[in-house]
């Protein structure tokens, strides 16, 4: 059976959309945004990234990661320290690991709701198929 490609493209954008709202309301509930959380991930797990590295793993442009960062140093998530030449290199502070891990327990609920009706081994190959058609690997499974 074909599939109307301009559908399955619509179907992949309503499902991101759907997990984008969720996210946002879920992740304001406990005092964040889904940028800081996207942002305090990518910190995370790319230690001493440079803010254009992390624009680029949070979807950002370098204009909009810049107040973002602020905004996270101001309210004492990450802390920024000097780099090589005019880089900056990005780090989580102890109340940013905090609420990266409470984000995290949110996210996590959310999506095991979303991908609830896919057993583990659908869930397994609708991953792989994402993955190849990024032509990339993005994320280890666990």
């Amino acid at each position: 059976m074909a599939v109307e490609i301009q559908d399955l493209g619509h179907l992949v954008k309503r499902l991101q959309h759907r997990h984008h709202r969720a996210a946002d309301s879920s992740l304001i509930a406990i005092g964040t945004t889904l940028a800081q959380w996207d942002a305090l991930r990518a910190i995370s797990r790319c230690p001493d990234a440079s803010a254009h590295q992390l624009a680029t793993l949070t979807f950002q442009t370098d204009q909009s990661f810049g107040p973002l960062a602020t905004r996270m140093i101001a309210r004492g998530l990450i802390e920024r320290t000097p780099g090589a030449g005019r880089a900056f290199k990005h780090s989580l502070t102890p109340a940013g690991a905090a609420m990266l891990e409470h984000g995290n327990q949110v996210i996590n609920a959310l999506l095991i709701k979303s991908f609830e009706p896919l057993n583990a081994k659908e869930q397994a190959t609708l991953h792989g198929l994402l993955v190849r058609v990024l032509g990339q690997r993005l994320l280890p499974i666990e």
